[in-house]
């Protein structure tokens, strides 16, 4: 499969023909282009320009106003920016945790504040529009993009793609323009980011670095900043690339340096971020450079270890944290789970949001188990009549325990098992309720096989957490065999090994699960469609994603966009309409009718 051709472009200005047809132009010589990046201010820079820029946005990529392929742009300032950017913040397809773009129209997507998302398997991370302190809504990024960034940045794998509205103090070539305008913040990122490609905006010139070292790092990075489309001097606002995705690469590839290799610029950069740590962490003043936290002291207070009250951003975000114990600020699993239930990040974290209405997340912390929590076992009436509980989505309440669908559901026909008291664990109920649960899971597995698939079930206990479920997911009967693998090989890369037994019915594994269990321990356990149960206990400062079972099973079915459940969130229209689906063709086994 040849690798995928990406077209770069600088400033555009609002000048939607000119570039267009520049882009058509190469398309039909040398393409076709598979996307657009456009660094730099994108909106129009004067009056003149809006007509014809607002051709393109309102009439939605028709016509004449024709957007020939999929294109990106982080200069989200200009005229008439605050008008689109609303608007495309309201839309509902824009809705939930996105990072690979907001679209604006047909082939036109907005990337917002930082991000890191996958584009033809190129590994791509973000930072749109200019610094700036002030909190304006749009055109500028906040230390919280930043912070949000390097925390992505972190995850393994190469970047390939670094896209940043202006260059750094060293990209610029010396001896051509001063360093007025350069982002100190970027030369910061890049540094530690070190992206194999760094595209930004230089002001009005064309420019391609010689590729240079990184330090930490085996791979060389390439800058290309574009001019202005339409500049007077001509200098070339298009580039062209066609980058092989890291991820396809061999290592002996990855490491592979041109003769015109140089040292990285960014060596400085780097002595002077490990100073500042230092500095920092000496005077107990500030949150740690490496790691973006925030000061939570009007937020309760967690006990474990940490710095003070500062949470780590890292851990709430992704639900782990690699430096584990190493890491000077707490993991508040409680926070987690208030983001992972939709509550804005920076509403949890700061207690405010610049981004006031125009945010898609909840401003107020949720009652615990908010989706799915306590009900009264009176009448399956009166259990849908709980505040706390959604009951569009139940479909079967027994004594003990109820069945939901799940928010955000990785495939169809994937259910929650919770119980109807709180409780940590499924594990610590009484012997009666486990009766109870194991027909549950008895019904489901005959309701999946009966269609061709087979039920996978698994459960996260967290230590710190009061929210049990079991949720069972459908994979098909000819991927069954694989999940054990896959669980195995995921278990590798995070250094541990599941405890496996096999047993001939539920009853019997539940039972011994409940021994393994320890109370002073997080614990994972996963029920395999062939009766063996895979459990591992989680040391206190372990590294294990609180979200790995729903991830492992998304990567099985080759649909990982689908592991973040905000990508999976549907209307409650459409949530009614499943669960009164699902409602129908599980009548006749469901055990409470």
């Amino acid at each position: 499969m040849s690798p995928p051709r990406i077209l770069l472009c600088g400033d555009v200005l609002g000048r939607l023909n000119q570039l267009f047809k520049r882009v058509q132009s190469v398309n039909k010589s040398a393409g076709p282009f598979d996307a657009l990046f456009c660094v730099g201010q994108f909106f129009p820079d004067s009056a003149e320009q809006l007509e014809e820029f607002m051709g393109y946005i309102e009439g939605g990529g028709g016509g004449h106003s024709q957007i020939p392929l999929p294109t990106y742009f982080i200069g989200d300032y200009g005229i008439a920016a605050p008008k689109v950017l609303s608007a495309a913040s309201r839309n509902s397809a824009n809705l939930g945790f996105k990072m690979d773009g907001f679209k604006i129209c047909d082939n036109l997507f907005w990337l917002r504040g930082s991000g890191k998302f996958t584009l033809h398997g190129l590994s791509v991370v973000y930072l749109s529009g200019r610094q700036s302190s002030n909190g304006q809504q749009f055109g500028t990024y906040s230390q919280d993009d930043v912070d949000a960034l390097r925390a992505l940045a972190e995850e393994p794998g190469v970047v390939d793609f670094g896209v940043t509205n202006r260059d750094s103090v060293s990209d610029i070539p010396a001896g051509f323009l001063d360093s007025t305008g350069s982002d100190s913040s970027v030369s910061e990122l890049v540094a530690e980011i070190k992206p194999r490609y760094h595209i930004a905006g230089t002001k009005g010139v064309f420019y391609a670095r010689e590729p240079y070292s990184n330090v930490d790092a085996v791979h060389v990075t390439r800058f290309f900043g574009l001019a202005m489309v339409g500049n007077k001097d001509k200098q070339k606002f298009i580039h062209a690339i066609s980058p092989t995705p890291a991820s396809t690469m061999s290592a002996a590839e990855i490491s592979m340096k041109p003769p015109n290799t140089t040292l990285s610029p960014y060596t400085l950069v780097v002595e002077q971020t490990a100073l500042k740590e230092v500095t920092k962490r000496s005077t107990d003043s500030v949150s740690d450079s490496q790691y973006w936290r925030y000061d939570v002291s009007q937020k309760r207070h967690k006990s474990g270890a940490g710095e003070g009250n500062k949470l780590c951003f890292k851990f709430i975000y992704s639900g782990s944290c690699p430096r584990g114990e190493k890491c000077n600020f707490q993991h508040d699993s409680d926070a987690r789970e208030q983001y992972s239930g939709g509550v804005c990040i920076d509403f949890l974290i700061k207690g405010k949001c610049e981004r006031g209405p125009d945010c898609n997340f909840k401003h107020d912390l949720q009652n615990e188990g908010e989706s799915h929590s306590r009900t009264r076992r009176r009448s399956e009436n009166d259990s849908g009549n709980s505040p706390n509980v959604e009951s569009h989505l139940i479909i079967s309440v027994g004594e003990f325990y109820y069945c939901a669908l799940p928010k955000g559901p990785l495939v169809q026909d994937h259910v929650l098992v919770i119980p109807i008291e709180h409780a940590p664990s499924t594990l610590t109920l009484s012997q009666q309720s486990n009766s109870e649960l194991v027909k549950f899971q008895n019904s489901l597995k005959l309701y999946y096989k009966n269609r061709g698939k087979e039920a996978v079930l698994f459960e996260w206990i967290s230590k710190r957490s009061s929210h049990a479920n079991i949720q069972v997911v459908p994979v098909p009967s000819s991927r069954a065999a694989a999940v054990r693998d896959i669980c195995n090989m995921a278990a590798e890369k995070l250094g541990f090994k599941f405890v496996a037994m096999k047993f001939n019915n539920s009853s019997d594994g539940r039972e011994w699960l409940r021994k393994q269990f320890d109370r002073n321990y997080s614990f994972f356990y996963v029920e395999l469609t062939e009766g063996t149960i895979l459990s591992h206990s989680v040391e206190e400062n372990e590294n294990f994603p609180a979200q790995f079972g729903r991830e492992v099973l998304a990567g099985l079915l080759n649909m990982p966009e689908r592991a973040d459940w905000r990508n999976c969130a549907l209307g409650k229209d459409e949530e009614t309409k499943m669960a009164e689906e699902f409602k129908k063709q599980f009548k006749e086994l469901d055990p409470n009718q």
